[in-house]
């Protein structure tokens, strides 16, 4: 068998040899001419060295492929001690036998340890990209293969390991119900949850009062807090007799306090979520996973009192712990002329023979904070098209909000409101300098670039009206 698995490495390796010599070697003067005077000076000083260095790797294969010792074993020539080759240092030369310690998991680049600049490996990328990609395609496939230290042990050794593995996999179970019986106390405490929420969102809608002795727990957390904005205040006599019910959006407020939403919600977002009532989670009976449920007031915007989103857990086989599965949302029943997912686009066109303009309108998606209750359907495993990977990207933030919802602002919705929870989630603008924010919010420049386009679009919008307004010419005078 390791004689067979030989020979088949030898023929890869002798083809991509070949491969090499007959693609790079007839460019090779080409090559030189795009590459710096320093780098074609080291080049030209090493090639001797590198023709030598080739040809003895070359015979080790060969005699490697010919024994049905392990490599490490069979390298070196017979009746010698010479070790495996180091190409970049001769002077240093280790024991190369794979073992866990010294096998690495991920291949390292294709340039790593040949003995060569970056600049050159960026020409040889250059000149031919498609052989870069065949070797670098070959490369791959070896991620996470064998190095053949364990198929070279014993027997007993062998048969020990696959114990271990035997433990190992009745480990996985026990964690499997370890993640489970956790998921069913989050369970059991959230009906402990459910009162507290419901006076919270009552208060919140104005349907009913706090009492006095809630009042004054209040005003000592927040004089605790030293947030003198908070609790009662003798100057706000004259406010309190308006009819202002509840909180009124509390909801927005809440939302916007946490960063990332913050960066989903635009302009015209914000009037729809100011009649968002409440934020619940509900746990699945049947199946481990749960449902975010957003309810609204009567609005213009869309006809569903309740929006949700469903998200099922499936359990990793490898460590036992939940993960998310799948998500379906819930399709928004929008208003004539006022849907958020989209937007319409005017402009203007002027007729070459005639001169005179018309008004296009067309419609074209538009971002917005709704786009988290559309349901997102996961890609093909072997699709590596741009589309796909924008589409993993988009299902991996919706499922990081998901857990931001269940979390974090469903638990601690007023410490989001008054701004408390930037701090112990370690965002506190005050604590981090300018750079950072700007990384954060890194979105800001290009909204400033959209801004300077839509301003020149706008520009040449009104000069094509002017343009229009005048008497169209003779284009024979």
């Amino acid at each position: 068998m390791m004689r067979k698995v030989g020979i088949a490495s030898f023929v890869g390796i002798m083809g991509t040899a070949l491969l090499l010599r007959y693609t790079i070697v007839p460019d090779e003067e080409k090559m030189l001419k795009s590459l710096g005077p320093e780098t074609r000076a080291e080049y030209e000083r090493n090639k001797e060295q590198r023709r030598q260095q080739h040809e003895k790797i070359m015979v080790q294969m060969m005699e490697s492929a010919k024994s049905d010792q392990p490599i490490w074993k069979s390298a070196a020539p017979s009746g010698s001690n010479e070790k495996g080759i180091d190409i970049k240092n001769e002077e240093k030369q280790v024991d190369t036998a794979p073992t866990p310690q010294n096998t690495p998991v991920f291949t390292a680049p294709l340039a790593a340890g040949a003995g060569i600049s970056s600049e050159t490996a960026d020409a040889l990328a250059a000149q031919n990209p498609a052989l870069l990609g065949l070797l670098q395609g070959r490369l791959s496939t070896l991620i996470g293969a064998s190095s053949g230290y364990i198929e070279s042990l014993p027997k007993p050794v062998r048969e020990r390991v696959d114990v271990l593995r035997y433990l190992q996999q009745q480990h996985t179970e026990i964690d499997k119900k370890l993640h489970l019986e956790i998921f069913e106390l989050e369970k059991k405490y959230s009906k402990l949850y459910a009162p507290l929420y419901e006076r919270r969102t009552a208060i919140v809608q104005g349907t009913a009062e706090p009492t006095e002795e809630e009042k004054a727990e209040g005003a000592k957390i927040a004089e605790a807090e030293q947030q003198e904005e908070s609790g009662i205040q003798e100057q706000d006599e004259d406010k309190e007799k308006q009819d202002v019910k509840g909180i009124p959006e509390f909801w927005l407020t809440t939302l916007k306090s946490h960063p990332q939403l913050a960066e989903l919600i635009t302009e015209r977002d914000e009037e729809a979520i100011k009649y968002l009532r409440d934020i619940r989670l509900e746990y699945l009976g049947d199946k481990p996973g749960f449902k975010l449920e957003f309810e609204f007031a009567e609005n213009p915007f869309f006809a569903n009192a309740v929006l949700s989103k469903t998200y099922v857990y499936e359990q990793s086989d490898v460590a036992g712990d939940l993960e998310f599965g799948s998500a379906t949302g819930t399709e928004i029943d929008w208003k004539p002329d006022h849907d958020l997912s989209v937007k319409v686009e005017t402009k203007k066109q002027r007729h070459k023979t005639t001169n005179r303009t018309r008004v296009v309108k067309r419609t074209v998606p538009a971002e917005t904070f709704f786009s988290f209750f559309a349901t997102v359907k996961e890609p093909d495993m072997n699709d590596d098209s741009e589309v796909a990977d924008e589409t993993r990207d988009r299902i991996e933030l919706d499922y990081e909000l998901a857990e931001e919802f269940k979390e974090k602002i469903i638990p601690c919705a007023i410490d989001w409101f008054t701004g408390k929870a930037l701090e112990y989630e370690g965002l506190d603008e005050e604590e981090y300098d300018d750079e950072f924010m700007d990384d954060y919010y890194d979105e800001d420049d290009d909204d400033d670039e959209d801004e300077d386009e839509d301003d020149s679009d706008e520009d040449g919008l009104s000069r094509s009206v002017k343009e229009a307004a005048e008497p169209p010419q003779c284009k024979n005078q």
